[in-house]
């Protein structure tokens, strides 16, 4: 601490040591709280008298800037002191195109918040009291006796192997031929996407996606600079001939699309549209990046496999998938399965940007996958928000004039009010604790402004009942003004 000291021969040796200690406080060198030496230390460091320490270290005290603690030592309680010359930036003209993007497409930003006394229809996160706590216990004691400290090392960036393994099965169940492919496990789907346009396009390139989609991916889009080209939607999934109509126009690097619970419709593709958007982009050689979004949880109908297994052995499918929206999103994992050659390549992608996805999240993720108790929870779960689900939408009839509720699973539900504007209605709304998402923040471009999307899985029944009512009353109020 006193290293930098030098005695001045014409200054009493108490001064000195005042100032200087002093000077190392305003400097930050010595922070609140920080232990001085004792005074018999600094007597023997600098080869003064003791009776100068103490004089200094009794004046500091005196003016509050140090106190003395019998049995423990001297103690700094005086904070470092502003001053006029301190090392200040204006970060807000530093920061690059990217990170103002990213600022701006920010919902959570951007949007009216949430409020403590609010019914929130924003959220599409699964209710967490669902959540299986005792088995997800007993699995975390399993994998800490079976892996040992090693859990808690390094792992790999590919991922987990028996996770991946489990995974591979998974696909292959939902009728993927896996042979050539290969899985990449990431911090859920944002990463997953992000990796995917960071490694297939440049700044400028066309990429194809319906509309309206999911908002993550529109913000990832554009915050990298990526030129969107959306396609309507139709009751049944995506416009495909205007879909075909915009590969000849624009050559996209890939397609986008949600063709399971589309997020935000809810819309399920059926089995001969997934074939012409197979074979139409197969005939263009067009990627396609399928979000297996939701897959899990349809209510009225028999599963639909997903694009990827139309391909048979070949790769022009890559998979993102999750199970975020009904098992522990906390987690924060989810898969690329693709080509091995795309998975190779992303694997260093994702070595050079987090090295790992946490290797104990991903042990006990695959302990609870492996034991049979997901297969249980899915039944409980899918049960209870078909209940939810069903319940929102009687109450949504009885209550709102609208133009279409769209969605046939999932965790929220996607109505056009026809000639209300969303805005409008939420603004109306939020004066009445009532918070939902307005339908345009989904498109791409232009549209959605008579649309909102009603998310229920964390709300009881009574909520959504006098929610979804004081919507309808709001709603009835702005049609009267008309």
């Amino acid at each position: 601490m006193f290293s930098s000291f030098k005695i001045d021969k014409d200054t009493p040796i108490y001064e000195q040591i005042e100032k200087y200690i002093m000077i190392q406080i305003n400097d930050g060198m010595l922070q609140k709280g920080s232990k001085l030496p004792s005074t018999r230390e600094v007597s023997s460091v600098l080869k003064v008298s003791r009776n100068s320490v103490v004089t200094a270290y009794e004046n500091l005290e005196s003016r509050g800037i140090i106190q003395s603690v019998k049995g423990k030592g001297t103690f700094v309680i005086e904070s470092q002191q502003q001053t006029d010359n301190d090392f200040v930036l204006k970060w807000d003209e530093r920061f690059n195109e990217y990170g103002r993007k990213c600022n701006e497409l920010d919902i959570m930003k951007t949007e009216v918040p949430w409020k403590k006394g609010m019914i929130s229809f924003k959220s599409i996160a699964p209710e967490e009291k669902l959540f299986d706590l005792d088995e997800i216990k007993r699995d975390f004691q399993t994998i800490c006796a079976n892996e040992g400290s090693k859990i808690l090392n390094y792992g790999y960036a590919k991922g987990y192997k028996p996770l991946i393994d489990y995974l591979l099965k998974y696909m292959e169940k939902k009728g993927v031929i896996i042979q050539n492919k290969d899985i990449l496990i990431t911090n859920g789907f944002t990463e997953s996407f992000d990796m995917i346009i960071s490694v297939l396009t440049d700044k400028g390139d066309v990429v194809l996606c319906e509309s309206p989609t999911h908002n993550t991916a529109i913000k990832i889009m554009k915050a990298r600079g990526v030129h969107i080209v959306d396609i309507p939607m139709q009751y049944d999934g995506i416009d495909v001939e205007k879909l075909e109509k915009a590969i000849i126009e624009y050559n996209p690097k890939m397609l986008y699309i949600i063709p399971s619970y589309h997020n935000p419709t809810g819309i399920v593709m059926k089995g001969e549209k997934r074939q012409k958007v197979y074979n139409l982009c197969k005939k263009h050689n067009i990627p396609i990046v399928e979000d297996g979004f939701n897959e899990e949880l349809l209510y009225s109908s028999s599963h639909m496999p997903p694009i990827m297994s139309l391909s048979g052995l070949g790769n022009g499918v890559v998979y993102l998938g999750s199970l975020s929206k009904i098992l522990f999103p906390g987690l924060r994992l989810g898969w690329i399965l693709a080509d091995k050659k795309l998975i190779s390549m992303l694997e260093s992608v994702k070595r050079s940007r987090t090295i790992h996805c946490s290797t104990l999240d991903q042990a006990l993720l695959c302990e609870y996958l492996n034991n049979g108790s997901f297969e249980k929870y899915v039944k409980k779960v899918r049960k209870y928000y078909r209940e939810k689900y069903e319940f929102a939408i009687r109450e949504i009839k009885n209550n709102l004039q609208y133009k279409y509720i769209y969605g046939e699973g999932g965790l929220h539900v996607f109505i056009d009010l026809g000639d209300i504007d969303a805005r409008k209605l939420l603004k109306c709304c939020y004066e009445n604790n009532v918070i939902f998402m307005p339908g345009d923040i989904f498109f791409p471009g232009s549209g959605g402004s008579t649309c909102m999307r009603l998310g229920f899985a964390r709300l009881s029944n009574e909520d959504i009942k006098k929610g979804i009512k004081i919507i309808g009353q709001s709603e009835k109020e702005i049609r009267k003004q008309v």
